[in-house]
């Protein structure tokens, strides 16, 4: 049996998505995280865009970037996430080639420095949260894209959802209520086990954690944590 590597940052989304088909292909794999302002030279060695995620096998061979790496497993592993219906498969990818373009859009407020870039970063919710509404309108009744089958479209989103999510909870703005199916489409992938690396409470400190370092606008809504009671 192969021996899978897999090098992140704890709070990748492009890494967790790798790590999400690796678990729902039932892959033992070995996690290792790195710290994005010392990144060793082991690692630049087999990075070759000196970005995670890696996914090293056997001690030899680099995968890099996350669709190639998804993609990768789902031709060579059982079970298969992709539709076996080559048009269905088709429209799948172009949903996955998406996900960079709805990451920005669903995210990029938390990055914002100000609140100008911060409510210019809101506006783009609706238009990438439309795009998915209407896509899933399409599809048979949920929970996953493409009705009752997990798929590589769902590992591709999930970590993203997750920070908005997580993001919501900093600073509501309600706007997934207006998405109906896109809300239950969310729900299901959070809540199913392979989307979490870590314990959601511990993941979601770590990603406010990255918030308050990057001096973010919405950081300053971020509570304190509160001490134990004695």
């Amino acid at each position: 049996m192969a021996k899978y590597l897999l090098v992140s940052f704890k709070t990748c989304p492009w890494v967790q998505r790798a790590a999400i088909v690796l678990r729902e292909k039932q892959i033992e794999f070995e996690f290792r995280h790195i710290e994005p302002d010392n990144r060793p030279d082991w690692f630049l060695a087999i990075s070759p865009h000196k970005k995670v995620p890696v996914l090293r096998i056997d001690d030899r061979v680099s995968l890099f970037e996350s669709n190639a790496i998804a993609e990768f497993l789902d031709e060579t592993i059982e079970p298969r996430l992709h539709p076996a219906d080559p048009v269905q498969r088709a429209v799948n990818r172009a949903w996955t080639d998406y996900v960079p373009t709805f990451a920005h859009g669903v995210t990029a407020s938390g990055y914002a420095i100000d609140e100008a870039g911060y409510k210019k970063a809101l506006a783009d919710v609706p238009v990438a949260f439309d795009r998915l509404e209407k896509a899933l309108e399409k599809k048979d009744a949920g929970p996953f894209f493409n009705g009752a089958a997990y798929s590589l479209v769902d590992a591709a989103y999930a970590p993203f959802l997750l920070r908005y999510s997580m993001l919501e909870r900093i600073k509501p703005t309600g706007a997934i209520e207006k998405y109906p199916r896109l809300k239950a489409w969310s729900a299901a992938l959070l809540a199913r086990p392979s989307t979490h690396s870590f314990p959601p409470a511990e993941f979601e400190a770590l990603y406010r954690e990255t918030l308050l370092k990057r001096k973010s606008y919405i950081s300053q809504f971020i509570e304190a944590p509160r001490a134990a009671a004695e």
